[in-house]
């Protein structure tokens, strides 16, 4: 913002904004409100800059392009840490072992082997997992979902990675 320009103050945490629209969306964090929602899963955003980028999903659409191998990215941040592998750069270590992370994020996650973290709770049996990930491939054992299927014969199974185990008999 400008000096002198009209602004609207979030009063949660005191983030100024130019519009009141923008106000009103950054509200939402704070009240939970998600009124964009996905028309293939269901699955709400609070913002429609979420919605757009989480249809990328179903779209296979990867317009951040890594200059180095090629490799698309759906989202640019997620790009930004995979260059990371081509520039060797390794900005964050672990104060328990010394192991070095690209990202805090990636840190974080490794530090839970140490704290022993499993913030990711299943509803269904209460098993914990130190990633949303792992707890989503979980869940698959309660739902029965199967989602992905070899062409060549038909088989279906809950977890990408066993499509690249052995096939028995083709």
């Amino acid at each position: 913002l400008h000096a002198g320009e009209n602004s609207q103050k979030c009063s949660e945490c005191g983030k100024s904004f130019s519009q009141s629209f923008n106000l009103l969306t950054h509200l939402w964090v704070y009240t939970g409100e998600r009124p964009y929602d996905c028309g293939e899963c269901g699955k709400s955003f609070g913002e429609s800059s979420s919605l757009i980028t989480h249809w990328r999903v179903h779209t296979g659409e990867r317009p951040s392009m890594c200059w180095e191998c090629g490799k698309g990215f759906s989202v640019r941040s997620n790009l930004s840490s995979h260059q990371k592998i081509h520039t060797g750069e390794w900005p964050y270590k672990c104060s328990e072992c010394g192991k070095k992370a690209q990202s805090s994020l990636d840190l974080l996650k490794h530090q839970r082997a140490h704290t022993g973290e499993r913030p990711f709770c299943c509803p269904d049996c209460g098993k914990g997992f130190t990633h949303n990930f792992s707890l989503l491939t979980h869940r698959h054992i309660h739902t029965q979902e199967r989602a992905f299927e070899r062409p060549e014969c038909g088989k279906s199974f809950s977890r990408s990675s066993h499509l690249t185990r052995p096939k028995r008999s083709h």
